[in-house]
């Protein structure tokens, strides 16, 4: 495990002599040399310039006190940062902040057992006991998806030399419980996103900090202007802070970032994990990242989160009610660049949707980016364009340039073929619903078509023993039901969130639902572009669970991650029914599952062209 080590450090610029040899450098390039280093950022055409040498930056340590004590010490809680500043700056300077819990690494902890009986009101305890389940041990992969090095206490990442170059300031801060900060990791708790709000407060004034000496550090050399930026739970913490409208944080580029930590763990009131994450929810998330040297102070902390999280019913509650920024997104002023992969199943497409959806609506300045990959960073996907407008939005929004980014098209999508357009927004402009229905056949291949629903019930067994991407592939199973079109005639643009209503008899009191989006290939080969999942007890509230009467026909929808997809021409359009999803849901013994009554069920399609574009493509 490598640690952010005590202390302070200041680096004021390289020897005369070195400075001499990238003076003489520069010139060998064909650039001049620059006879003093430039006291404020350069911009030229609204972007700001690379004008600042990188060698040898000014780096500190400083704790920031934090107006809450999360661990209970009877002292407020201390953030660490660590600040960066190019060397010879004399002006103002904006800071790129971003703000994390992994920089001092992480523990191996055990998940959940997810191979469990589902939860049925009033009925004996089903659960079975606890088991070993897998082993969280991701550090290097949180840290190579983020761009962080650690070395020596020395955080570096892979954009600072390209801020730093730009004048503008680069700062880290540890979570609290994480590292040399005090205070305790809560996965997304209030005093985590105040934890990490402070060192905006400290760079304005409102704050104090010290060194590692004890001696008072004031920001001086600072602007006040803020972004925040970062992947995964530091793009998720920019999310968090600002919706405190804290003043001073003037835009956030959250990447792959959390909106609704429940939509994170559960979905519709089924327990739901992370993608490749088996088992894990907020104090197997917090165990990860406790990584301060007080190693009993938190446990108390942490134990009432694996209580209050109710892997039982699933239910939303003030427990996860406190993790849902979109409530306050209406005090959100900082202008948001948001940027998702389209195949992200660890922090699911619902996350950006949202969240951008939000911010639109409390007329903030929004642009997003959306790539065919995963969890990852766009710099290793378009590595050119990606920086010029990350550059120009915090040119924008930090330095005031009127450079133009706010009335250019708000959405750059990246298509299945790797390229990429700009359109006016997204969901795509044009879309609307399109309805769809279920043909008889489903335990081999029924149809899916805009007429002509069946008029019988079909049914499957739940055996979460088996994969989806296993069942969808199978010619036939009596574990899922699916629906194809015929070849589509034109291709087809969904744009948006897929919801299937489902008409269900239920065998058992208690079952997962999951519904998938497949693209069939004309040479039989089959992919699934989304999927979604419900728990029927909580068909009515999320916040409340319902029985369930085995026999009783329930109207349930099953509402699929958002996604942009181009469906070609050829290709069937399909969505396959299967009750527990062996990756993601909760794995109960195999047994009897749902029928579903075709004649009352239906498929609403965020279609580009609507319904006419769906049934020229279908029929």
């Amino acid at each position: 495990m490598v640690r952010a080590t005590l202390g302070w450090t200041e680096v004021r610029g390289l020897p005369r002599l070195a400075m001499l040899g990238v003076a003489a450098a520069l010139m060998l390039a064909g650039a001049p040399a620059m006879a003093a280093p430039p006291a404020e950022p350069s911009v030229s055409g609204g972007e700001a310039q690379p004008v600042f040498n990188t060698a040898a930056p000014i780096r500190q340590d400083l704790w920031v006190r934090a107006p809450v004590d999360s661990d209970g010490d009877g002292r407020d809680d201390e953030v660490h940062v660590q600040v960066v500043r190019p060397a010879g700056a004399s002006g103002k300077l904006p800071v790129v902040y971003q703000a994390s819990p992994y920089f001092a690494g992480g523990n191996d902890v055990t998940n959940h057992n997810v191979d469990v009986e589902l939860y049925v009101p009033n009925g004996a305890e089903g659960r079975l006991a606890p088991a070993p389940g897998e082993m969280r041990a991701r550090v290097a992969e949180d840290l190579r998806a983020a761009g962080i090095t650690v070395d020596k206490g020395q955080i570096t990442w892979q954009y600072e030399d390209f801020f730093l170059a730009r004048g503008f300031a680069v700062m880290y801060g540890e979570s609290l419980g994480t590292g040399t900060s005090t205070g305790c990791p809560t996965s997304g708790g209030r005093n985590e996103t105040i934890g990490a709000r402070a060192p905006i407060d400290w760079l304005n004034g409102r704050a104090k900090a010290r060194d590692a000496q004890g001696r008072n550090v004031v920001a001086s050399w600072a602007s006040g202007k803020v972004g925040m930026m970062g992947v995964s739970y530091n793009g998720t913490l920019p999310n968090a802070v600002a919706s405190t409208g804290v003043p001073g944080l003037e835009a956030i580029v959250p990447i792959a970032a959390i909106s609704n930590w429940y939509d994170y763990y559960r979905a519709a009131g089924a327990v739901v994990a992370p993608g490749t994450y088996q088992g894990e929810d907020t104090d197997v998330l917090a165990k990860y990242v406790y990584t301060r040297a007080d190693r009993n102070i938190c446990t108390p902390v942490i134990d009432k989160l694996e209580q209050n999280q109710d892997r039982v019913t699933g239910d939303y509650t003030q427990y996860w009610n406190e993790r849902n920024y979109l409530d306050d997104a209406s005090k959100v002023h900082a202008a948001v660049l948001a940027v998702h992969g389209l195949n992200d199943f660890n922090v699911k497409t619902k996350n950006v949707a949202q969240w951008y959806e939000a911010i639109k609506k409390a007329g903030v300045p929004h642009k997003i980016w959306l790539h065919q990959s995963g969890h990852t960073d766009p710099i290793g996907l378009r590595r050119d364009e990606w920086l010029r407008t990350v550059n120009r939005w915090f040119s924008k929004y930090l330095l005031g340039q009127n450079n133009g980014i706010d009335r250019e098209p708000k959405a750059t999508i990246q298509r299945e073929d790797k390229s990429w357009v700009n359109e006016a927004d997204w969901p795509a402009p044009g879309t609307a619903p399109a309805t769809a229905v279920f043909q008889p056949g489903g335990r081999s291949t029924g149809g899916l078509a805009t007429s002509g629903a069946g008029k019988v019930t079909e049914s499957l067994d739940d055996d979460a023993t088996k994969t989806a991407a296993d069942l969808v592939a199978a010619p036939s199973s009596p574990n899922r039901l699916a629906y194809l079109s015929k070849p589509t005639t034109t291709s087809l643009r969904i744009s948006g969130a897929v919801d299937v209503s489902l008409a269900l008899t239920f065998q058992r009191p208690a079952a997962n639902v999951t519904a998938l989006l497949v693209d069939r290939a004309p040479d039989g080969s089959s992919r699934i572009v989304t999927r979604g999942w419900t728990d029927p007890q909580n068909r009515d509230s999320l916040a409340k669970t319902s029985p369930i009467t085995p026999g009783k026909e329930y109207a349930i929808t099953v509402s699929m991650q958002p996604h942009d997809y181009v469906l070609a021409s050829g290709h069937k359009l399909g969505v396959v029914v299967l009750s527990s999803d062996n990756e993601f849901t909760l794995r109960p013994r195999p047994g009897p599952g749902f029928g579903v009554n075709l004649a009352a069920s239906k498929v609403s399609f965020p279609v580009v062209g609507g319904q006419a574009a769906l049934t020229a493509a279908i029929g």
